[in-house]
């Protein structure tokens, strides 16, 4: 095999008059001369021109729209419109045959993004997905190179768990049991002894728990690992399996988690403005098409790098959950009954559309608000001196609603027993869990943020399906 030489390093090399060997899919070809060749490493294309005459025929039939070549030659300067060089071509190679009355990607129809999922395994090679997995790709490095940066241990947490960390039940489970004739017990119930793992497992819905025990004793960790969660929620804004990152930290208070997660937002999309700013500019340009859609109040007020600019530069604006239900009890679309949910008064779980009104409307910017009524947060939350809220905070994002959710975590062993118990959670069960609080515990905290509303949000995608390689959501498990 020659060493490939990718477009990416060829279209930003000042040089020309070098022979390379490029490798990659044919997006058009034209007058039988001109082939458009794209690799992945970039949106743009790479002309070859080919010497018509001294090709076999049948070699030029096989040039066709999403086949694979290789071709070798001389980096030429262009004389066309567009491009500063192109290739000359000496010799090229079919490499994989590709249909053209077959084959679903054709450059005369724009596909739908609708229609795109339905052939996910393809739509990789699309402009616009291709430039969404580039910066997927690029953000979860961010992620890695930030908490390394920060000295933090990176903690791969278990995906089968006997535990439910957040306490709401929607989990998958994992068994190995017979599902037509499954082992019972004496009153009738599966008998999950004889399972593989002698009990009930299920996929983890969070790394949280099993991130606290690695905190205790190496103080600053992350996890970053896809999570599940079985409800059945069809929206643009919800997966059944998604990634997660959630560091946790011994020593820390609520001030010092929100201080960290902002610092981390920032860090992230700062990265991907300084290392894909050509993906982020086709996406942004590609925004500016779909918002001509849109009636002129649906449009946002900002372009897509000028509102990832805006975040990054600008502080996050901070207040009590007591404070937003104020704003929202009086805001107009409150007392005009737009909401779906309206806000009666103090104690009611925040909705997407209220995290957005807080946002997008009243402050104009990401918003964190903390000390949640103890009623609608987990059991894990420090409790505040008043009894009544907890020591959560919750980052809310434009156009997303909450892209994080964190806490001080309650570091009595005393509180939080008594705090499970009133919820309903299994002390017995999670005794490993509260040896953390036993054995040398100590003020710790942490956050959760779902990997792909952040890639949603700085991609300026719609629709969270569209930032995953291959969503799972219900009655959907394709490839």
């Amino acid at each position: 095999m020659s060493q490939r030489v990718k477009v990416k390093q060829i279209l930003s090399d000042d040089r020309a008059n070098y022979e390379v060997t490029v490798k990659g899919w044919v997006r058009s070809f034209r007058n039988n001369q001109f082939i458009a060749l794209n690799d992945g490493s970039t949106n743009n294309i790479l002309q070859i021109v080919i010497d018509t005459e001294n090709t076999d025929p049948a070699t030029l039939k096989r040039i066709t729209t999403g086949a694979s070549i290789s071709a070798t030659g001389e980096i030429i300067p262009s004389m066309g419109k567009g491009q500063r060089v192109e290739l000359k071509a000496k010799t090229l190679e079919i490499l994989g045959d590709c249909d053209p009355e077959k084959y679903p990607l054709q450059l005369k129809n724009r596909p739908s993004l609708e229609y795109l999922r339905e052939i996910a395994h393809l739509r990789f090679r699309t402009n616009t997905f291709g430039a969404i997995f580039r910066l997927r790709s690029s953000l979860a490095f961010a992620v890695h190179k930030f908490f390394n940066e920060k000295g933090f241990q990176y903690l791969h947490t278990p995906i089968i768990t006997a535990s439910d960390a957040e306490g709401a039940g929607e989990m998958f489970r994992v068994t190995t049991l017979d599902l037509k004739n499954p082992p019972r017990t004496e009153n009738g119930e599966i008998d999950f002894k004889e399972d593989f793992f002698g009990r009930s497992t299920n996929l983890t819905v969070s790394g949280q728990l099993e991130g606290e025990l690695g905190a205790m004793a190496l103080s600053d960790i992350y996890t970053f690992g896809p999570t599940f969660r079985a409800e059945n929620s069809n929206t643009a804004r919800h997966l059944a399996e998604f990634w997660m990152i959630e560091p946790e930290m011994a020593f820390y208070e609520l001030e010092d988690n929100m201080n960290l997660a902002e610092e981390f937002i920032k860090y992230v999309i700062k990265y991907a403005l300084d290392n894909n700013r050509e993906d982020l500019e086709f996406l942004a340009s590609r925004l500016v098409e779909e918002e001509k859609q849109k009636p002129q109040a649906e449009r946002s007020d900002m372009g897509l790098i000028e509102k990832l600019e805006f975040v990054v530069n600008n502080e996050f604006m901070r207040l009590t959950y007591t404070e937003a239900v104020s704003i929202l009890k009086d805001s107009k679309p409150n007392k005009n009954k737009k909401f779906q949910y309206l806000i009666e008064g103090w104690g009611a779980d925040l909705q997407s559309e209220h995290e957005r009104y807080l946002v997008e409307k009243h402050f104009k910017k990401p918003v964190i608000l903390t000390d949640y009524p103890k009623e609608i947060k987990s059991f894990y939350m420090k409790l505040n001196s008043d009894g009544k809220t907890v020591r959560a905070m919750d980052i809310l994002f434009p156009g997303i609603g909450e892209i994080v959710g964190g806490s001080q975590r309650e570091e009595d062993y005393d509180k939080l027993v008594s705090r499970m118990q009133e919820m309903g959670v299994p002390v017995e069960e999670l005794s490993w869990f509260l040896d953390t609080r036993r054995f040398g515990t100590a003020p710790h905290a942490g956050f959760g943020l779902g990997f792909e509303r952040l890639v949603l949000f700085v991609s300026g995608m719609t629709n969270i399906r569209d930032v995953i390689p291959f969503p799972r959501t219900p009655k959907n498990a394709e490839f």
